[in-house]
């Protein structure tokens, strides 16, 4: 039995101006900085959810054995992409327990954080700026629930009312050009 990860790449990054997935920080992408996190922690596998310009964010990356899903409809919102992650699951893990939920523009998340999250029980969540938020860890009982959301919120939902692990600076993602910079900052 494992724990997989499902890492959410596949926005348009408007307000960047180029694909965040592509940013460096550290002398890594920061969809491969969240591939290497969510390994560390022992999720296996993972999958990466591609969509906008994902020909050009697949030939600029080194995610090794990561199952990658093409998401034609991210337009839709951040659910689509949650849908095919989970759906992904039923091929690559079987088995698993749970699922990790992140995105790939959070540079505060580390793999110890994502430990505390994997538990196995219960839906637990990041807490930053005063809500619950991914990354997040689902159990295995809620992937029916996660396969029925829809918009651009995601899990939020679910999340309202989960337990939670504080996660220091989670409020960072990457969005813009100002967001790059104060990642750069704080993490390299």
């Amino acid at each position: 039995m494992s724990i997989a990860a499902v890492v959410l790449a596949a926005g348009a990054s408007t307000r960047l101006g180029e694909p965040k997935q592509l940013a460096t920080l550290g002398g890594e992408t920061l969809l491969e900085r969240a591939v290497r996190v969510a390994r560390e922690a022992g999720c296996l596998p993972v999958v990466v959810v591609v969509g906008a310009e994902y020909g050009h964010v697949l030939g600029n990356s080194v995610l090794g054995d990561t199952v990658t899903v093409i998401n034609d409809k991210w337009e839709e919102g951040m659910a689509s992409s949650i849908r095919l992650g989970v759906r992904a699951l039923e091929f690559a893990a079987g088995d698993a327990e749970g699922v990790l939920l992140m995105t790939c523009d959070q540079p505060a998340v580390t793999a110890k954080h994502l430990g505390r999250l994997m538990t196995r029980a219960e839906v637990k969540a990041s807490r930053y700026a005063g809500r619950n938020g991914v990354p997040a860890f689902f159990p295995k009982k809620y992937f029916d629930r996660l396969m029925e959301l829809e918009g651009d919120a995601g899990a939020r939902e679910l999340l309202a009312d989960a337990r939670y692990e504080e996660l220091e600076n989670g409020e960072l993602d990457v969005d813009t050009v100002e967001d790059l910079k104060r990642a750069r900052e704080l993490f390299g």
